[in-house]
């Protein structure tokens, strides 16, 4: 927390304004839209929340297919699920680890080929890192399929100085307790279309019409943000870039701790325009050169010491849930998936937990060596 948070908490208790209304949703909606550049913002109970719908705006339906990266945490892809809808999934790119522009037009050519026109293309910004927002947009633009940028991760994120989430018809954003920024649990929907907004609002709100009763001709959803969550909201925005400061500080701590270590770099680095808000440090493991050290051995290293490191996400065409869904890619996230490692990087890191960090870290890589060398 910033420290300023609890005000705008104070304020809705005092004011009264508790429910899923109120001037603290309508005061998040503005600072979003005014720090990333999106005309319309809907304020949601999740990111997820916030796909679906976006999904739902799109007119995806049961049988439709919906193109999604595949290496990234799987509530990019269940709301295709919760439609009825295919998944088609797209392996990422060395340079970023988000969708590859190739992979994405070759999957477009044979789907429209088999006379089945994608709805929708998700892309993931993984980690907080832009994809290639020219190329990807260019390709959705001459196939003429809307595209949703899932930015859950990039909030802070942008490419050529525009913000992740404003390149898409649609675009989304997370708020849950893991994220550079959060209200608890949250998320939103932008666009500059303000009709696609103006309807996510009256669907999350459980699609009530316009009666002196309760009378609905639309399935609705309970998906707003309460009040209060929106005022968590509104201190967190008061923090943002100092959150996303720290964030990429942590990048190059381990950037410059791992330098001299064979075998192991931080990745990826920042392609030309590319600026990241680099949500999470991560690493690449190469046993070959680093004497038979893995990313396990690390990882499990670093558990021996109470400190927790994940591997990076499990790509989605592996994932049993999703067992004999098309995909179109050179399997590069499964090489990730291998040999990839998050390490810890929250943005309260003390220097002493630092230090802990760096020392389990000398102790794993300098046995490893003296095995290797015995």
């Amino acid at each position: 927390m910033g420290g300023n948070e609890q005000n705008f908490v104070n304020n809705a208790f005092e004011t009264n304004w508790i429910s899923p209304l109120g001037p603290h949703v309508d005061g998040f909606e503005a600072d979003l839209a005014s720090y990333t550049g999106s005309k319309h913002v809907a304020a949601l109970s999740a990111g997820t929340a916030a796909i679906h719908l976006a999904l739902i705006l799109l007119g995806v339906e049961r049988g439709d297919e919906v193109i999604c990266s595949s290496f990234t945490f799987s509530a990019s892809a269940n709301p295709i699920a919760y439609q009825g809808a295919i998944p088609v999934f797209i392996d990422c790119e060395e340079s970023t680890w988000n969708m590859s522009p190739v992979a994405l037009e070759e999957a477009l050519k044979d789907r429209i080929a088999k006379g089945k026109k994608p709805k929708a293309v998700i892309d993931v910004h993984l980690y907080g890192m832009p994809s290639h927002m020219d190329e990807i947009v260019e390709v959705c633009e001459r196939y003429d399929v809307p595209l949703i940028e899932d930015a859950a991760e990039a909030l802070g994120s942008r490419y050529k100085g525009k913000h992740m989430g404003t390149f898409g018809v649609l675009g989304i954003l997370s708020f849950n307790g893991n994220k550079i920024i959060t209200t608890s649990g949250g998320g939103a929907l932008m666009s500059d279309n303000e009709a696609l907004i103006s309807k996510a609002r009256f669907l999350a709100t459980q699609a009530r019409d316009n009666a002196p009763h309760y009378q609905h001709s639309h399935i609705g959803y309970n998906y707003r943000l309460s009040n209060i969550a929106a005022a968590i909201g509104r201190g967190q925005m008061q923090v943002l870039d100092d959150r996303v400061k720290a964030r990429r500080a942590n990048y190059d701590r381990y950037q410059r701790f791992f330098a001299s270590v064979p075998g192991i770099r931080p990745g990826p680095s920042e392609p030309e325009g590319m600026f990241s808000n680099r949500w999470l440090s991560t690493i690449r493991v190469n046993p070959a050169e680093t004497g038979g050290l893995t990313r396990e051995d690390i990882r499990l290293g670093l558990l021996e010491e109470n400190i927790e490191s994940r591997p990076l996400w499990k790509p989605m065409h592996l994932q049993p849930v999703f067992e004999g869904s098309p995909y179109y890619g050179d399997r590069t996230s499964e090489k990730l998936f291998d040999d990839g490692l998050c390490l810890p990087c929250g943005s309260n890191l003390s220097e002493e937990e630092w230090q802990r960090i760096e020392e389990s870290l000398e102790r794993i890589v300098q046995g490893k060596a003296v095995v290797a060398a015995g």
